[in-house]
């Protein structure tokens, strides 16, 4: 794989919430039936099926619930292309897909007790009842995008690595003091 570089550059900012590019990250995606993604996913990762939006996580490697026939697994950029092969050969003639898609990809991660309120600002979801570990596929602004809950202050935030900037952008924006709206407190 070619070196990657990040839409946001490292970037990092600080407001109502901490914003930080989590940088070069490796992702592969997974389709078909769930039943023989579950069996590829315990066999290479030791990894559970994620539950219907949930993330499972564990040593180097999360596993994303994307849709019923769609997981993610999120690791780390150099091991990406490794994993996948493994995958592939897991799912042996199975019909499934496996594709790389780390370059195409960006991770946000915000950090804060206002991380709910900053996100609802742009995301169209109720994250009152919004356990670590779940994960909703929305849209930030005017992008499509996935939230996940990471830690009880700690979040990520997936979107396309074009429209980055953009809601890198939106995010800063709408997290600078004195837009506090103490929703979720």
């Amino acid at each position: 794989m070619s070196e990657v570089v990040s839409a946001l550059a490292g970037a990092r900012a600080s407001g109502m919430v901490e914003l930080a590019d989590a940088g070069a990250t490796g992702m592969i995606t997974l389709r078909g039936d769930p039943a023989v993604l579950g069996a590829a996913v315990q066999a290479v990762l030791g990894l559970a099926m994620p539950e219907v939006r949930r993330v499972v996580a564990g040593e180097g490697a999360q596993v994303l619930w994307m849709s019923p026939d769609e997981l993610l697994v999120v690791t780390g950029y150099d091991a990406a292309p490794g994993l996948a092969a493994g995958l592939a050969a897991a799912l042996g003639d199975a019909f499934a897909t496996v594709a790389v898609v780390s370059d195409a990809r960006a991770v946000i991660t915000l950090s804060g007790a206002q991380a709910r309120d900053v996100l609802a600002k742009l995301c169209p979801v109720d994250f009152a009842d919004f356990p670590v570990g779940c994960l909703r596929r929305t849209r930030a602004a005017q992008v499509a995008a996935a939230v996940w809950r990471t830690s009880d202050s700690d979040w990520s935030l997936i979107c396309f690595r074009s429209v980055a900037g953009y809601v890198w952008e939106a995010l800063a924006t709408v997290a600078q003091p004195g837009g506090e709206v103490a929703l979720y407190r």
